[in-house]
């Protein structure tokens, strides 16, 4: 999958991050690339609640763009943290894609439980190369040439994370 922060450069999305309670759970982890400078918020935002969309995450995301959002998810613990924030998301009216390469579960069955579920709950389930093009929706576009080459450059990693993870 390629680097939020490199994506956030190209093609202007917004990145907010957080953490489940850092103080004993540790920080985001540094193969994400994730630094202050990368997030819309000036640091991740920590939480204890499961769901992403806690008080904090909501004002900075009201204060940066009007609803309804389109939303792409990636996160650790699919049928936990990742499923409550999609439900949250849905319920509140948003557009939400799970980057089905972008997620995971320590407990590998859970992981296609929790995306065939919020699929039926009206999710978009779908690959992080399938949703950068979608974002785009036309080589004609500027970027098109700088993600083409995102794409290209991470395809072997995508690539591991597919064959991975997406086994539904």
């Amino acid at each position: 999958m390629a680097r939020p922060h490199r994506l956030r450069a190209i093609l202007n999305i917004p990145v907010y991050a957080t953490t489940q309670n850092a103080a004993r759970l540790g920080p985001i982890c540094s193969e994400l690339s994730l630094t202050p400078s990368t997030f819309q918020t000036d640091k991740a935002i920590d939480k204890t609640a499961f769901s992403m969309l806690v008080p904090d995450l909501q004002s900075a995301l009201h204060a940066a763009m009007s609803s309804p959002y389109q939303v792409a998810i990636v996160g650790i613990e699919t049928h936990i943290c990742v499923t409550q924030t999609v439900l949250d998301l849905l319920a509140d009216g948003h557009k939400v894609y799970v980057l089905a390469d972008g997620v995971s579960s320590c407990n590998e069955g859970e992981r296609g439980v929790a995306l065939r579920r919020l699929e039926r709950e009206g999710a978009i389930v779908t690959t992080s190369e399938g949703w950068l093009y979608e974002c785009m929706g036309d080589a004609s576009i500027d970027e098109f040439k700088a993600i083409a080459g995102l794409v290209k450059e991470t395809k072997a990693k995508t690539t591991d994370a597919v064959q991975t993870l997406c086994k539904m």
